[in-house]
C-alpha cells in the first residue's frame, strides 16, 4: 500500500471522506466518490487525477 500522504488539508479530508464511503458503500464507483470529494472539498482536477490514482494502487496491495 502507498504510504504517501496527501498534501492539503482538502485533500487529506477527501481522502478520508472517500474511504468511509467507500468502506460503506463498496458497489458505487470510485470515479462517482471522487467527483463527489471534489465538490465537497473543492478539489482542482489534477488533485481528482491524484485521488484516483491513490485509491486504484491501494485497492491492488
Amino acid at each position: 500500500m502507498s504510504n504517501i500522504m496527501p498534501e492539503g488539508e482538502a485533500l487529506r479530508k477527501a481522502v478520508k471522506w472517500i474511504s468511509e464511503n467507500h468502506s460503506a458503500n463498496p458497489d458505487k464507483p470510485l470515479q462517482q466518490l471522487v467527483n463527489e470529494a471534489s465538490i465537497r472539498f473543492d478539489i482542482p482536477p489534477n488533485d481528482e487525477e491524484f485521488l484516483i490514482k491513490f485509491f486504484r494502487e491501494r485497492k491492488e496491495d
